[in-house]
C-alpha cells in the first residue's frame, strides 16, 4: 500500500469517526442548535422593537439634527456607550439578579436571553444612528419644506431612504449575536457553543468541537450573504 492509500485510509477513517461521534449527540446537538436560535429570536427582537427606535430617536436628538435634545440624546448614548464598553461576560454575571427579579430565574434559556437583548439594542441602536446619519441633508430639507411631522420624517423619508444600511446593519448584530450566543452557557443557557465545550473540549473529542465551529462559520457565512442580497435588492442607488 502507498503512502498517499494509507493516508487517504487514514482520513476516511477519521471521517467515520466524527460522523459516529456526531450522531451519537445527534439530539443534544439539535436542542443546542434549537436553544440558539431561541437567544437569538429574542435579541434580535428587542434590537429591532427597542434598538430600531432608540437609534432613530438619537439621530433626531442628536446635536445638528432635525429636533436637537441634549438630555434626551445624553441619556441614550450613555446607555449605548455603557452596554458596549461592559466586557460581555461580566456583563451576563452583574445582570444577574436583574434577570432573576424579573423573570424568577437567571438558568435557562430564555433567562440568557436577557443579556443578550440589552447587548443587541444598543449595538443596532448605535448602528441605526450611524445609518441615519449617512442619508442626505437634502433628504431632511425636503422632508421639512413639505411639513411633514416627525413621524413622517422617519417612516416615509428616513427609513425608506436608509433601509439598505439599516439590512446591513440587523445582518452585523446577528452575527455578533451568534458569537456572544456561544457564551451563555456560563448561565446555563445552553447553546451550540456550550455544546462544543461540554462534547466536544471536555471530553477530548477534539472532532466534535471543530465540527461544530465549521457549522458556526456556515451559519455565520449564510446570514452574512442573505442579508447582503436583501440589502442589495431593497438598495435604491442599484439598478
Amino acid at each position: 500500500m502507498s503512502g498517499q492509500e494509507a493516508a487517504a485510509q487514514g482520513a476516511l477513517g477519521r471521517l467515520d469517526e466524527l460522523c459516529a461521534s456526531l450522531n451519537a449527540y445527534r439530539g443534544e446537538m439539535l436542542q443546542s442548535i434549537a436553544e440558539t436560535g431561541v437567544m437569538l429570536g429574542n435579541s434580535l427582537l428587542a434590537a429591532v422593537l427597542l434598538g430600531l427606535p432608540i437609534g432613530t430617536w438619537m439621530y433626531l436628538s442628536r446635536k445638528n439634527g432635525p429636533q436637537p435634545q441634549a438630555g434626551i440624546y445624553a441619556l441614550l448614548n450613555g446607555y449605548v456607550n455603557v452596554v458596549r464598553s461592559v466586557p460581555f461576560l461580566l456583563f451576563v454575571v452583574a445582570l444577574i439578579p436583574f434577570t432573576r427579579w424579573m423573570l424568577g430565574t437567571s438558568f435557562g434559556t430564555t433567562a440568557a436571553s436577557v443579556p443578550l437583548a440589552f447587548v443587541a439594542v444598543a449595538l443596532y441602536a448605535r448602528w441605526v444612528e450611524q445609518t441615519l446619519l449617512d442619508v442626505p441633508r437634502q433628504t431632511v430639507e425636503l422632508a421639512d419644506s413639505l411639513g411633514a411631522s416627525t413621524l413622517q420624517l422617519v417612516t416615509r423619508f428616513l427609513y425608506p431612504e436608509a433601509r439598505s444600511g439599516l439590512v446591513l446593519s440587523l445582518t452585523t448584530v446577528t452575527i455578533s449575536m451568534v458569537s456572544y450566543s456561544t457564551i451563555m452557557g456560563v448561565v446555563g443557557g445552553g447553546g451550540v457553543g456550550d455544546f462544543a465545550i461540554r462534547y466536544g473540549y471536555q471530553t477530548y473529542e477534539y472532532e466534535v468541537m471543530y465540527a461544530t465551529i465549521l457549522i458556526m462559520i456556515v451559519v455565520v457565512m449564510a446570514i452574512q450573504g442573505l442579508g447582503t442580497w436583501t440589502s442589495r435588492r431593497l438598495d435604491r442607488r442599484i439598478r
